[in-house]
């Protein structure tokens, strides 16, 4: 990977929705673990950071010799924070280490351990082929804001999110719509040390299937996430006779 590239794990100690789901065993090893793997296996290995409040994350990373890991401060861990800061944070400290700035950050979240290597690499071209300030990762999305996505107004009644100027009869003819799936995110330094929001007016978008795009936020979704997993890592091998 282009020195010009850093890649970011971010990943707190606890958790309301999943209990320490960041450690948590899935396929024999904690979480967060098969997040640092794809990273290692995309090629970013020096330009490697994990940033976590937790002793046992910042020790894993360090088993697979993780060359900078950093200690997020309290004020960037708690529940409401800004995992934006918490990713400015981590390269600030490293740009700073290596007396160089980075042209690039890539985050990859660690409940999204369903994605692929290739996701990644497919991620960064779309990213590099295009002129946008950045690039968020999404699926399909099963419900539509024009077609039978709802909201209840003031009065308490419900209406479509999106009313579109003509009627749609099937939600394949409306306008496509992704679900983000908090699974790679890519900046260009400079627009994500001047923002404070995900989107600009050049932001990009990488479809990923929906059996790759299952953000862990739940028991239930932790569940599918072992489901999915085991059933990719139990496939039968060709044998020859």
């Amino acid at each position: 990977m282009k020195p010009t590239f850093a890649c970011t794990i971010c990943a707190r100690k606890g958790s309301k929705g999943v209990k320490n789901k960041n450690t948590r065993p899935l396929e024999g090893k904690p979480l967060i673990s098969h997040t640092i793997e794809q990273a290692l296996d995309a090629g970013f290995g020096d330009n490697l950071i994990v940033s976590s409040d937790s002793d046992e994350i910042l020790e894993i990373a360090n088993t697979y010799k993780v060359p900078h890991i950093i200690r997020r401060p309290d004020d960037l861990a708690h529940d409401t924070a800004d995992k934006l800061e918490a990713i400015k944070h981590a390269i600030t400290i490293v740009e700073s280490k290596i007396n160089n700035k980075f042209a690039t950050i890539i985050d990859l979240d660690p409940t999204s351990p369903l994605r692929l290597v290739d996701d990644i690499s497919a991620a960064i071209d779309l990213f590099q082929n295009s002129n946008a300030d950045n690039l968020i990762t999404g699926m399909p999305s099963r419900r539509s804001p024009y077609f039978n996505l709802v909201e209840i107004n003031s009065d308490g009644y419900a209406s479509l999110s999106k009313p579109p100027e003509d009627r749609i009869f099937r939600r394949q003819d409306s306008p496509k719509c992704y679900d983000m799936n908090a699974s790679i995110y890519i900046w260009k330094r400079k627009f994500l040390f001047d923002n404070t929001q995900v989107f600009g007016n050049k932001t990009v978008l990488y479809s990923m299937p929906e059996n790759r795009s299952i953000d862990i936020d739940s028991e239930l979704d932790f569940e599918f996430v072992s489901f999915l997993m085991h059933k990719k890592n139990s496939k039968p091998t060709t044998r020859s006779i």
